[in-house]
């Protein structure tokens, strides 16, 4: 082994003592075109009014600059970072969050706290964010592509319980409650008046308020679960009255096919009247053996099950891709450059139902951005076909009748069509014509490229894939929060200029 003595290294140091490391003034901590300076600009030139009216003048310690706190929320949401104690660890040592936060470090609570406070201020932040978008150039509507995405909750799957579980639950924490206050009496205690209630009592956020939601839940289920059937019974005996089957197919319900084998039995009868013939006869005979037959599958069913989340009652089971999620179901409305131009929580995991309150919901939030400019065109997948969502009112819309593979597997071996469709035609012919127009093609082709990456950029790259508060509120204003980032970071990559023209 060979030791070179004598030999000279020059390495480049640094002095760990040494005074002004970072420069004198903040400006110069960070890059002119930084993210930071971005979202600092875009506080100061959007309406914070609503943020300013939760802290009115007024003795105590003073508050936090409300626009600091949004600024980190904002930029924290275009990175990546949530959590509230992750974003003040970041005010210690991230330069970005120093400027952003004037080298002050907000505790993590005083974060969680103006996200829990201001909800309805940053739904309107969106807003805000979308009149950016707009002076940018970049909220163009002459075509919208509308999707949804399930988003998880706070809450577990396995925390789905039933009314009589939630019952047993609340008694018993009510009980303790009870005895607690008994204890107090006799020992002649009581509580300090800054001690905290136990967990379980607080507030509506508490273990009983949950359970309490739940429950309400659960009884609203039943109660539509029996409206329902009530209906439906009333409708079925009508026809069955006037000697009418009922239409359409049998129900996958057992107890609805139940109801629906009684009808058709009682509109036999109707029809074949005091003297049945031979043939009426055996139609009631075959008639009575379906009413069995279905007795039977509804006994096995037994009493239709429902259930709520006691961590977050107002989440669902909504099904994926992946498999069950309790969550939210997330819809969204994106143009051609994938800016968001609205959007909704809803609790139903079925997207057939939100076309037209996204159709409404896109014209309302872009009135409020200040674009005037009409929707040309609405791309929606299979999963919000309907023969009423192709007739509501509104603009004109290409929606797939079909999975996406089938609907081109038709168009190669139908071929193409021209011209507007037949118009005695079945809304559905009508519509897989225009889907097969080289136009309508053409248009169509483009919904994948515009809407599902933005799901795939909030959730794969900046993971969001569950919120963090519980509650449809909650979720709603954070799902606002997160769309908001998306659409100014577009704006910063595509227009970062745009700020100069609204300061």
């Amino acid at each position: 082994m060979c030791y070179c003595l004598g030999v000279a290294y020059s390495y480049r140091k640094g002095n760990r003592d040494q005074l002004f490391l970072l420069p004198p003034s903040m400006n110069d901590w960070l890059g002119e075109d930084h993210l930071a300076w971005f979202v600092i600009d875009v506080v100061r030139v959007i309406d914070t009014s609503k943020f300013h009216d939760a802290h009115p003048e007024g003795p105590g310690r003073p508050a936090y600059d409300p626009e600091m706190l949004l600024g980190l929320l904002l930029y924290a949401y275009c990175t990546g970072v949530r959590s509230s104690r992750a974003i003040t660890a970041a005010c210690r040592t991230d330069l970005a969050y120093k400027v952003i936060a004037v080298d002050l470090v907000p505790d993590h609570r005083t974060i969680a706290r103006f996200r829990a406070e201001n909800e309805e201020a940053i739904k309107a932040v969106f807003v805000e964010v979308l009149k950016i978008c707009h002076a940018a150039g970049m909220a163009a509507l002459g075509r919208i592509a509308i999707d949804g995405t399930k988003i998880g909750s706070d809450a577990a799957l396995d925390k789905n319980r039933g009314a009589a579980w939630i019952r047993a639950e609340i008694d018993k924490i009510v009980g303790e409650a009870a005895a607690a206050d008994d204890d107090d009496e006799d020992t002649g205690g009581g509580r300090l008046f800054d001690e905290p209630l136990p967990e379980p009592l607080r507030g509506r956020g508490g273990r009983l308020g949950r359970l309490r939601a739940a429950l309400r839940e659960v009884e609203a289920q039943e109660k539509a679960a029996t409206d329902r059937q009530a209906g439906l019974r009333r409708h079925a005996m009508s026809e069955a009255a006037a000697g009418r089957k009922l239409r359409g197919r049998k129900p996958a319900d057992p107890h609805a096919a139940l109801i629906r084998a009684e009808a058709d039995l009682e509109a036999t009868r109707t029809k074949a009247g005091a003297d049945p013939t031979a043939e009426s006869a055996a139609q009631i005979e075959a008639a009575q053996a379906a009413v069995e037959v279905a007795a039977r599958a509804a006994e096995a069913a037994g009493t239709p099950k429902f259930s709520a989340n006691v961590t977050d009652p107002d989440s669902r089971i909504l099904n994926t891709k992946d498999g069950w999620v309790q969550g939210y179901n997330l819809q969204a409305s994106v143009n051609p450059l994938q800016i968001v131009i609205a959007y909704n929580t809803t609790q139903d995991h079925n997207d057939v139902d939100q076309l037209p309150a996204m159709m409404e919901a896109t014209r309302a939030t872009a009135d409020a951005a200040g674009i005037s400019e009409e929707i040309g065109m609405l791309l929606a997948d299979a999963g919000y076909w309907s023969e009423r969502n192709a007739a509501h009112p509104g603009p004109q819309r290409l929606i797939a009748t079909s999975k996406d593979w089938k609907q081109r597997k038709a168009a190669r071996q139908l071929g193409d069509t021209t011209g507007p469709p037949d118009p005695d035609a079945s809304p559905i012919d009508q519509m897989e014509h225009r889907l097969r127009t080289p136009e309508g093609a053409a248009a169509y082709a483009t919904r994948s490229r515009t809407v599902e990456p933005v799901f795939g950029d909030i959730k794969e790259n900046r993971g969001y894939r569950r919120f963090m508060r519980r509650g449809s509120a909650a979720a709603d204003s954070e799902a606002g929060l997160i769309l908001a980032a998306h659409n100014l970071l577009k704006v910063f990559h595509h227009q970062p200029t745009v700020l100069a023209s609204l300061a």
